[in-house]
């Protein structure tokens, strides 16, 4: 399984689509909203801007990363019959779904890197302890969302999991508080949205903050689902096969 988890890890950092879009692209990103916004200002909780939206385009990197990469990787793998031919293996079908969501939850740390270098360079201002953390709290935090890219995956076909890839990510990251601070009216629907729940584990970086053992509840629970998704997906592929 570790060959396996290599390989992917490879072929995912060879893609030049990885690295512009997961990478780059929140980077940029960054940097308008902070210009856009005005660098001095503060969000909601009295979070600055540069610290707000450093959290949330490592986040809205790191979820692109695992969704877009996984899903459509084993949709194709499922088309072209890369994935019947590892069932001929040896290897057990709970390994080659934990190496897919191992393997994109390793691919989520340059998008979480590259936007924490340029909040330093711009000012984020955070303990040693705090960087850690928090890049900690991210990277594990990604693993909910590589199990349901592995999920989507199966759901879908070749020809249609785009679309709908896109789809649920961008609805998730416009009501989880990607785009803009997410406000009471709509917190009552955010708190059943995977991304509004990533994003609240930076709220211990705040003075006085602790992390959000609500926030963490409700990721692992998600986990047990899409995990419980995949393997169930995973299974019925094989039947069919």
């Amino acid at each position: 399984m570790n060959t396996l988890v290599q390989l992917e890890i490879l072929r995912t950092l060879r893609n030049k689509r990885y690295l512009m879009f997961t990478v780059l692209y929140p980077a940029l990103l960054y940097v308008f909203f902070i210009n856009a916004y005005g660098s001095t200002d503060t969000v909601a909780g009295g979070v600055s801007v540069k610290a707000y939206f450093m959290v949330s385009m490592a986040t809205f990197g790191a979820v692109g990363a695992v969704l877009t990469g996984s899903a459509q990787r084993i949709s194709l793998e499922r088309k072209s019959g890369w994935v019947r031919q590892l069932r001929l293996t040896a290897l057990p079908g709970r390994a080659y779904t934990i190496a897919k969501i191992a393997s994109c939850a390793v691919t989520t740390l340059p998008a979480i890197v590259v936007v924490f270098v340029i909040g330093a360079i711009e000012g984020v201002s955070l303990s040693v302890g705090q960087w850690l953390g928090l890049g900690v709290a991210l990277w594990l935090g990604s693993f909910v969302f590589a199990a349901l890219g592995v999920a989507l995956g199966y759901a879908a076909q070749p020809d249609a999991v785009q679309p709908i890839v896109m789809i649920v990510y961008m609805l998730m990251a416009l009501l989880g508080g990607t785009w803009f601070p997410v406000g009471d009216s709509l917190k009552t629907v955010a708190q059943f949205n995977p991304v509004y729940l990533y994003n609240q584990l930076a709220t211990f970086v705040q003075p006085g903050q602790s992390l959000n053992l609500t926030a963490v509840a409700g990721l692992a629970g998600f986990l047990v689902v899409f995990v419980a998704g995949a393997a169930f997906l995973y299974r019925k592929d094989t039947k069919q096969a």
